[in-house]
């Protein structure tokens, strides 16, 4: 067991903090959520909307609620490579589709069922081998498959494909989707889509139809009346479906390298993917990630935190536990613990890491995840897949993080 030295979030001259928050205050920083309609972006309007001091206050010490659950350790890891019947052992997409695990390589769609592989490629109706992401329809099991040309649909075991010239879709790379109920949520590189299936109809959101300062969107999530888009350089657009509304989320430094004011919204405007959990939006960027309750914010960062890399691809989130997929492992947190797994590569043996406030174990595994660039992963019960650029690997929970273990 050993203490975790804190390093300060910022290291500059005096003046440099006092132009810099001269600008801010002129500039009106401060405000960090708008709401819009897309009738108020074509009249060039923007309602910008702060938290009143009392409900921040109020909220100060909200931590997310993890309905007393512990913190759950991962081990016993299994990896799969082309040789146990991947096409490529570059993955970047998996999901937990009840008895069946669907997995996106960049040279088609992999699924395991029944302990055996199949593969299904642009010979089988996929619209590009390179899968980028995958998302299941819960109420009818349809598959929705973003790939590097298209769109699928995977239903009754036909692939229909969606493009730019035969549907609404804003672009045909297609990064995320999101499957609801009704709506399907994408995230293209030229904006993102609402399809609805039960009419057909298309609706597409870009820098002329919401606040996007560009189109370029990494990662998407809906849940319930509301979708949230991950909007490069653009940071988190809410989007209610009942109001036809935005809300947007800022990093209120603005463009800076730094965290100015830890805590004061966004850490930063490149944003990578989104989750909504249990009241709890989760948001994985370039330079840290963030967390917001729905009245104040959280920033995280590698050199304040347990978070092993700012560098972040990906996030998912789960029962009150955020996933980060980083440059430098797999994160996992609760709001209060981090847990994180890397490899050796050297030995091969795993690396298990619990960081609680200032205390940090290190453990060493026998079995190991299969590489630490991490592109995606998705967990349910006391299962977890993860996709690498290495492979794929899966853990199951061995134990929970409590006292003794810290």
């Amino acid at each position: 067991m050993k203490s975790k030295m804190k390093k300060p979030v910022f290291s500059f001259s005096i003046v440099a903090v006092f132009l810099i928050v001269i600008f801010m205050i002129s500039s009106g920083f401060y405000s960090q959520t708008a709401e819009v309609t897309s009738e108020s972006i074509v009249a060039g309007e923007l309602i910008i909307e702060t938290p009143s001091v009392e409900a921040i206050e109020k909220n100060a010490d909200t931590e997310v609620q993890s309905e007393n659950k512990p913190m759950p350790i991962y081990g016993d890891w299994r990896v799969f490579t082309m040789a146990d019947g991947l096409p490529s052992n570059k993955v970047n997409a998996v999901k937990i589709d009840a008895d069946r695990i669907l997995v996106g390589t960049d040279r088609g769609l992999a699924v395991l069922e029944n302990g055996e592989w199949s593969v299904y490629t642009p010979e089988d109706g996929l619209a590009h081998r390179n899968v980028i992401s995958i998302d299941v329809n819960e109420d009818n099991g349809d598959v929705w498959i973003g790939t590097m040309n298209g769109l699928n649909r995977w239903s009754a075991g036909v692939f229909e494909r969606f493009d730019q010239f035969n549907s609404g879709l804003a672009n045909n790379v297609v990064y995320d989707v999101s499957a609801g109920p009704r709506y399907t949520w994408i995230a293209t590189t030229a904006g993102a889509n609402r399809y609805d299936t039960y009419t057909n109809q298309w609706k597409i959101f870009n820098e002329e139809t919401s606040p996007m300062h560009e189109p370029w969107c990494y990662g998407i999530t809906s849940a319930g009346n509301k979708a949230w888009i991950a909007a490069w350089g653009g940071g988190v657009l809410e989007y209610n479906n009942d109001t036809d509304e935005f809300r947007v989320y800022r990093d209120p430094d603005g463009h800076f390298q730094i965290s100015l004011f830890p805590d004061d919204g966004l850490v930063h405007d490149i944003t990578t993917g989104v989750a909504f959990d249990n009241g709890t939006l989760w948001v994985s960027t370039y330079f840290g990630a963030g967390r917001y309750n729905g009245q104040r914010w959280w920033g995280y960062h590698d050199h304040v935190s347990g978070l092993t890399s700012n560098f972040i691809n990906a996030v998912n989130a789960k029962n009150s536990i955020a996933y980060f997929a980083t440059d430098n492992g797999l994160n996992t947190f609760d709001g209060t613990t981090w847990v994180t797994y890397n490899t050796n590569h050297d030995t091969g043996k795993g690396i298990t890491t619990i960081t609680h406030g200032d205390t940090e174990r290190q453990m060493v595994t026998d079995t190991s995840i299969s590489h630490g660039f991490i592109w995606n992963m998705d967990a349910r019960d006391d299962v977890i897949w993860v996709a690498t650029s290495m492979g794929l690997s899966t853990a199951r929970i061995v134990g929970y993080v409590d006292e003794t273990i810290l």
